[in-house]
């Protein structure tokens, strides 16, 4: 059973009330956005699917943005709209518990970054939790409904930033491309040297340009390798 808060150097991520857990992987998606991005020069971000709230807290300890966080499920919103009032940073949030599409299409403001760990899965068989499914499952926003969004929202020199299973990856940049937008940079993922990759984490812009492309793995051994280390020292108490 999961850990019902997950306690970070800055800041506590309560998770009892939804099934949108705290995990390695989206932990290190933060991270590595924080570590890509001149923060301080951001002004706007949305969070799309915000979950417990993880990916906003993570960016508010690095930038002094203001924060619109974007999520569906109910118990989740009020999850985050919690934990975002338990940290330090709480004037910098604004929930809204509403899908993307309909958030998008009433919203005028434009982001400089968008940053989104979106539902994992397509016509994939489905558990019986209600929640875990709306958090799995992307029967509530496809990877083209959610391009279009990015694109709408995003400043003309923003950035979006999502994390993706590794083997949907490639659609998700031919589907981006075709919406207007491009990567600038692309980590792929490994639990571990044995094992493949699961998942690739993606920077991308309105403008066509070079686009860096690297690797990165979790552990090596029983220990995080150096360079997932490096970049949660920031966040994780262990580290």
């Amino acid at each position: 059973m999961s850990n019902s808060f997950f306690k970070f150097k800055e800041f506590t991520v309560n998770q009892d009330k939804t099934a949108m857990k705290v995990c390695t992987d989206a932990c290190l998606f933060g991270a590595w956005v924080v570590d890509s991005i001149n923060m301080p020069s951001l002004k706007n971000i949305l969070d799309i699917g915000t979950g417990t709230g993880l990916l906003s807290l993570m960016l508010a300890q690095f930038s002094k943005a203001s924060i619109d966080a974007v999520e569906i499920e109910p118990m989740a919103v009020a999850q985050a709209n919690a934990n975002f009032n338990e940290s330090k940073w709480k004037e910098q949030f604004q929930i809204h518990a509403t899908s993307i599409i309909e958030y998008a299409k009433k919203q005028e403001r434009k982001y400089d970054l968008i940053i989104s760990n979106p539902p994992f899965f397509e016509q994939q068989l489905k558990s019986n939790n209600k929640e875990r499914n709306i958090a799995m499952h992307s029967a509530h926003l496809t990877l083209t409904e959610l391009a279009n969004c990015m694109i709408n929202l995003l400043t003309d020199s923003g950035i979006a930033a999502i994390l993706l299973p590794w083997d949907r990856s490639e659609e998700w940049k031919e589907i981006a491309e075709k919406k207007g937008l491009f990567g600038i940079k692309e980590t792929l993922v490994k639990q571990s040297t044995a094992h493949s990759y699961f998942r690739t984490m993606i920077l991308m812009q309105k403008n066509r340009a070079t686009s860096s492309f690297n690797t990165i793995t979790i552990k090596e051994g029983s220990e995080y390798s150096k360079e997932f280390s490096q970049l949660l020292a920031p966040y994780y108490l262990a580290l």
